[in-house]
């Protein structure tokens, strides 16, 4: 069995895991990572994608976030994300408003990096679609 870790997700609107894991897989504006035990330490932006905890049972937890940042430490990993709610709780609909609102941002942009990056994050958010 891998070493366990303390790992947290908070939202603003709550606490959603605390707690000593096996390890976690965060979607990470560069790509994806996998944080164990012992981690270098890191700081990464979170685009939107699926977290998936396992947790020191084996069990696997995935949660759907939407942008934030991870603090990754040896001693553990803390994510706190702009919004997260666990997959099996998704509101497919909220997900399809937040896709229309990144369409009408990317069609209202009003220079070269906005649109890019309203573009950017609309392709976050089908990928994520597609994953779910």
């Amino acid at each position: 069995m891998a070493e366990a870790f303390k790992f947290e997700l908070v939202s603003p609107e709550r606490l959603l895991v605390s707690e000593e894991v096996q390890s976690v897989v965060i979607p990470g504006a560069e790509g994806e990572m996998t944080v164990l035990a012992n981690h270098a330490p890191v700081m990464t932006t979170i685009k939107p994608g699926v977290v998936t905890v396992k947790t020191v049972t084996g069990a696997d937890e995935r949660y759907v976030v939407f942008g934030g940042f991870a603090d990754i430490l040896p001693s553990g990993c803390t994510l706190l994300a702009e919004s997260a709610v666990p997959v099996a709780s998704i509101d497919r609909e909220d997900l399809a408003r937040r896709i229309q609102d990144a369409r009408e941002d990317a069609a209202d942009a009003k220079d070269d990096e906005t649109k890019t990056r309203a573009e950017a994050f609309l392709n976050q958010l089908t990928t994520l679609e597609a994953a779910l």
